[in-house]
């Protein structure tokens, strides 16, 4: 267990190259301070959150690029490792965590597209990308005008995803679906 004193200073740095400029220059030299191994040429994004803990179980390589608010957490329930190769570049909101005892690491020229959440390595040289958002419901109470939470949940109408066959006794059309005969045929009730 680090000292209490060495703790405390490793947050104050960490406060301060989450708020202060110097996304190639000053936030890299704070988390060096840190523990974290951080290469050259490095750029570290507004209120970047990387490994508060642990600090010294973080690398990142030469020409890495972090965008804001991503973050890096290298413990769950004691440290992990986390390696982010040279020349990765990590999309804004995206979230790395590694498990105790294992090491995470993201390759050398990876892309990380925006909101990505890696729990397993990622291979050098690929583009990881979230799934696209997609309508799950129409609000019919819209949440702004609804009273309370219970009403607009009850107002949701669940979208079926496209190509997802209906099942029951009518189509969207509302008549029953068709049925087949014995010779092949088909018959509307």
């Amino acid at each position: 267990m680090k000292p209490f004193f060495r703790r405390c200073f490793n947050r104050v740095l960490h406060s301060l190259a989450h708020r202060l400029p110097g996304a190639r220059s000053l936030r890299p030299f704070l988390h060096r301070l840190r523990g974290v191994k951080v290469g050259t040429d490095v750029f570290i994004g507004d209120e970047v959150y990387i490994e508060n803990e642990y600090p010294e179980v973080v690398e990142i390589q030469s020409g890495v690029q972090i965008s804001l608010r991503t973050i890096i957490l290298a413990h769950t329930r004691g440290p992990g490792r986390v390696i982010v190769e040279k020349d990765a570049f990590i999309g804004a909101n995206s979230v790395i965590a590694a498990s105790s005892g294992r090491t995470l690491r993201i390759g050398e020229g990876a892309v990380l597209g925006p909101g990505v959440v890696i729990t397993k390595d990622v291979a050098a040289h690929v583009f990881i990308a979230n799934d696209s958002a997609r309508p799950v419901a129409r609000a019919t109470v819209p949440l702004s005008k609804a009273a309370t939470m219970e009403e607009f949940i009850r107002g949701l109408t669940p979208i079926k995803p496209q190509g997802e066959r209906t099942t029951g006794t009518a189509n969207q059309s509302g008549n029953p679906p068709p049925q087949k005969t014995g010779a092949g045929r088909v018959e509307r009730a």
